[in-house]
């Protein structure tokens, strides 16, 4: 018999979770965005919980390419409790039935689509949580998890150490900088006006930075670019000067977070989920290439300029912690190692993601 090499951190999952899970026997979840990195957790913890105690539910999973994902993740696609339907979050038709939970993580989170179209990311954001909000008010949802973003409060101040959220925001235009902060805010909004015409809760997340399997590694997070790099024996390039601070949570922390908050955060209440623990890029990149052997070389592009106070996007997460009793439990190493780990086990069947 295989053994899914995430067994350990679904077995956190599991301990960490399960007394929440008897809310959902007989349900039936549906899921958007459950394809890319969120979906596959929020797919491996729900089926790994959902068999462990014979729970009689299930998880219908939006997506553009069904085919596609049985490819990328055929143990999860051939399991029984759940189903796939293809579609966009924006036109997707009614499924028929009785839905009492939806997850809303469907986000072009495209750097490239942001600089390149930013009305369409924008706009993506914004009609497709429409109709979602259209989609729980047809077929009789109970609570709607929405996957905001720290993007929301806009630029962080730098003297701001960490971000909490009740700070108002910093925002730019549609043609500004941040056409995926403000989809976000506005589809929050939208989100908060729907439960008040509406009998269903509406819990938010606002997700700063992660690392774990199923991250991409080639495109736009740079902790997934410096693990692809030690992965492939190449030096770790820091486009910039390597002085932003971020912090990363690991994906188990993550799934425990997003099933409290679905299932026990408070109505229209946003929650911060990240880690508090900052570290600068170039830090970043040092912490990464330890794990290597040999370390790959670190190459900074551009030269820091002296006194300007560095850019930061970190969040203060004392809500989620005093209100549901969360807290980072997997360190920055820990997450590291893990996902170089998961990473090899794919190279060895040729399916690095």
């Amino acid at each position: 018999m295989l053994v899914n090499p995430l067994q350990k951190d679904l077995d956190f999952i599991f301990e960490s979770t399960k007394d929440l899970f008897d809310e959902l026997n007989g349900a039936n979840i549906f899921v958007t965005g459950g394809t890319g990195f969120f979906g596959c957790w929020l797919l491996e913890s729900f089926l790994w919980i959902r068999n462990k105690l014979g729970l009689n539910c299930k998880m219908h999973v939006l997506t553009r390419n069904p085919d596609a994902f049985k490819s990328k993740a055929p143990h999860l696609a051939a399991d029984k409790g759940v189903s796939f339907y293809a579609g966009d979050v924006m036109d997707f038709p009614f499924l028929p039935g009785k839905f009492d939970y939806i997850i809303h993580a469907a986000t072009e989170a495209s750097a490239k689509l942001t600089q390149e179209k930013p009305q369409l990311m924008h706009d993506t954001i914004v009609a497709g949580t429409k109709h979602v909000l259209e989609f729980a008010k047809h077929c009789g949802t109970r609570k709607l998890l929405f996957t905001s973003s720290g993007a929301v409060y806009g630029r962080q101040p730098p003297e701001i150490s960490h971000i909490d959220e009740e700070y108002a925001g910093e925002y730019t235009d549609i043609e500004g900088k941040s056409p995926y902060g403000l989809g976000k805010k506005i589809a929050e909004e939208i989100c908060i006006k729907a439960t008040q015409e509406n009998n269903f809760e509406v819990k938010i997340a606002r997700c700063f930075a992660f690392v774990g399997p199923y991250l991409p590694l080639d495109i736009h997070f740079a902790i997934g670019n410096f693990i692809l790099a030690g992965l492939r024996h190449e030096p770790i390039i820091i486009n910039g000067d390597g002085t932003p601070y971020r912090s990363y949570l690991y994906a188990a922390d993550l799934m425990v977070w997003l099933w409290h908050i679905l299932l026990r955060g408070e109505n229209c209440r946003p929650y911060n989920v990240g880690s508090e623990d900052a570290i600068n890029i170039v830090d970043l990149a040092g912490t990464v290439a330890k794990h290597f052997i040999p370390a790959p070389q670190i190459n900074v592009l551009k030269k820091a300029v002296a006194k300007k106070q560095a850019e930061r996007y970190v969040p203060s997460t004392k809500r989620a912690c005093e209100e549901l009793g969360l807290r980072q439990m997997v360190s920055l190493d820990e997450a590291i190692e893990r996902t170089k780990e998961w990473n090899l086990y794919k190279i060895k069947r040729g399916k690095l993601c």
